[in-house]
């Protein structure tokens, strides 16, 4: 089966920014077949109609590995919730559960099933930040990892990666993405 890796964006980003496509290309020369996608309508759109584009826009199996930055991150909780497979690892960097400041959320769900989002990860780790500008931070990967579990990574590295914040490579998150059989 072909390790497959799918890296999702943060609100207002793109493929081409931040740590996204280097992450690709050190997964890609490990055997990963990577796909990096745009999702322009990522936390404009709403969950309910935004979730079952993404779905059925991407193959999910055993060996799919799903890193998310920020509102790509938020979207995994609700990924992972209508997945019918069990996914080997998601990664969460900078993600949040509830509204992190007063911007609008509609990438979030009003409630989560957070035994089903449990039951379709194998592997899970909570990246999040004390200093992260936009609320994204280590009492939201707290707040998930009690309802999840996993493994919760606290840093302080602001949010990651944003307009103001270069972060071109991030080491950490390659090393967490597991080789996969």
């Amino acid at each position: 089966m072909t390790r497959r890796a799918i890296i999702f964006h943060g609100t207002g980003a793109n493929p081409d920014v931040c740590w996204y496509r280097w992450l690709g290309d050190r997964l890609a020369a490990r055997g990963f077949a990577v796909e990096i996608p745009h999702y322009p309508g990522l936390n404009v759109e709403p969950a309910e109609t935004f979730v079952p584009h993404v779905l059925g826009r991407h193959r999910f199996d055993e060996s799919t590995v799903l890193v998310g930055h920020s509102g790509g991150a938020a979207l995994l909780l609700s990924l992972l919730e209508h997945l019918d497979v069990r996914v080997a690892q998601a990664i969460l960097v900078a993600g949040y559960c509830t509204p992190p400041n007063d911007a609008d959320e509609p990438v979030l769900q009003s409630s989560y099933d957070w035994a089903a989002i449990s039951a379709h990860v194998a592997d899970l780790y909570l990246v999040n930040s004390v200093t992260d500008p936009y609320g994204c931070d280590a009492e939201q990967g707290r707040a998930m990892f009690d309802h999840l579990g996993g493994t919760q990574i606290v840093r302080d590295e602001g949010h990651f990666g944003d307009v103001d914040q270069p972060f071109p490579t991030f080491p950490l998150i390659d090393r967490l993405v597991a080789d996969l059989p």
